[in-house]
């Protein structure tokens, strides 16, 4: 009779068959088993207080994006902003329109006055029309002093911050921009015509921003809303602030391997550029489980293994893990405090002291 090494099935057929929770502790053929000498370990129960640090950017809070939308047909005759990014105050004038059906408003409201004056219901009916329409009331005031309709709407802004074409809702910022990003014209020029209710303009504030946290798949258990986080921007070390975890999005981005963590801060006074990246330490509060090294535990693709000491060698053994800190694993269920593993899994499958079997 030969004797071989098993390199493969053997030992594979272990792991496969524990990852799917097939066979006991007390069963399993020989085959399953693998002789060595190595270290053993067991579980140690402890608390922990992991920090994570990750890099992020700083972005626009889109909760707090203004739109400027046209409340009359009709065209561009000024704009007085030309760039995106450009800096608006609230109630900064963005644009003049011309709009027929302005003017037609104004003429009947003017006619009334002449020569229905006492017909207070109608007067205040052409008078709210003209109010819904956009006109101000000093505009308002204007025209009937001068009894000369305008056919011209001021537009103007209801908040402050940069000012980009309507549509642009993640506007990109930071080297990646380059100066010509920065600087580049807006699509909508003088002479363009535009719809009632047609949003023109939409307004970033940066005074409210969040930076945008990366955390790999292997230490997204750890966080959690509220964490505290302490924020270091990279154009500014000596800026650095406390804020905490408000959301941990619930999906991955396009073609990244990594959650993304918001924190809001107010920006208002830090003046952090928007695009800019971050370094960040993330809080976890404190963990108390059972715990063995990183090293101890193989990773089967969903299932994690270690390999139990038993009379006679190793067997491999599926476990329930939790969060990994530091170069260990809290183990969540499938030891007791009496069993001992191997402190070296991977070891244990690269070894040469694999079970012998009869031919």
């Amino acid at each position: 009779m030969k004797k071989k090494w098993l390199y493969g099935g053997g030992l594979v057929a272990a792991l496969l068959m524990a990852a799917c929770g097939q066979g006991g502790r007390d069963s399993g053929p020989g085959d399953q088993r693998v002789l060595s000498a190595a270290a053993v370990i067991a579980i140690h129960r402890q608390t922990v207080q992991p920090e994570l640090s990750v890099l992020g950017t700083v972005g626009y809070d889109t909760r707090r994006i203004s739109t400027i939308a046209a409340r009359v047909s009709g065209r561009i005759e000024k704009l007085y902003v030309r760039y995106r990014y450009q800096h608006v105050h609230e109630g900064q004038r963005i644009m003049d329109l011309y709009s027929p059906e302005l003017e037609t408003g104004e003429r009947d409201l003017l006619f009334l006055l002449k020569n229905d004056p006492g017909n207070g219901a109608l007067i205040g009916a052409a008078r709210q029309r003209l109010l819904l329409l956009g006109v101000s009331g000093e505009q308002l005031a204007e025209v009937e002093r001068t009894g000369r309709p305008s056919a011209t709407l001021g537009v103007f802004s209801h908040a402050t911050g940069h000012i980009h074409e309507a549509g642009n809702t993640m506007p990109e910022a930071g080297p990646a921009a380059g100066a010509s990003g920065m600087s580049e014209q807006l699509p909508v020029k003088e002479g363009m015509y535009v719809e009632k209710g047609q949003t023109i303009f939409q307004v970033f504030n940066m005074d409210r921003s969040w930076a945008l946290l990366k955390v790999f798949p292997g230490d997204a258990a750890l966080v959690r809303k509220g964490n505290v986080v302490k924020v270091v921007p990279e154009t500014a070390p000596d800026k650095a602030f406390d804020a905490e975890v408000d959301e941990v999005l619930p999906v991955y981005g396009k073609d990244e391997k990594a959650l993304t963590v918001r924190v809001y801060f107010d920006n208002s006074m830090r003046d952090i550029p928007i695009g800019s990246q971050v370094k960040a330490v993330i809080g976890a509060g404190s963990v108390t489980g059972n715990w063995l090294p990183a090293s101890a535990v193989l990773s089967l693709g969903t299932d994690r293994v270690v390999f139990l000491r038993e009379a006679g060698g190793f067997r491999a053994h599926k476990v329930v893990t939790g969060i990994m800190y530091n170069d260990q694993v809290q183990v969540l269920s499938g030891l007791g405090p009496a069993d001992s593993v191997a402190g070296n899994a991977q070891f244990m499958v690269d070894s040469e002291d694999f079970v012998k079997v009869k031919e």
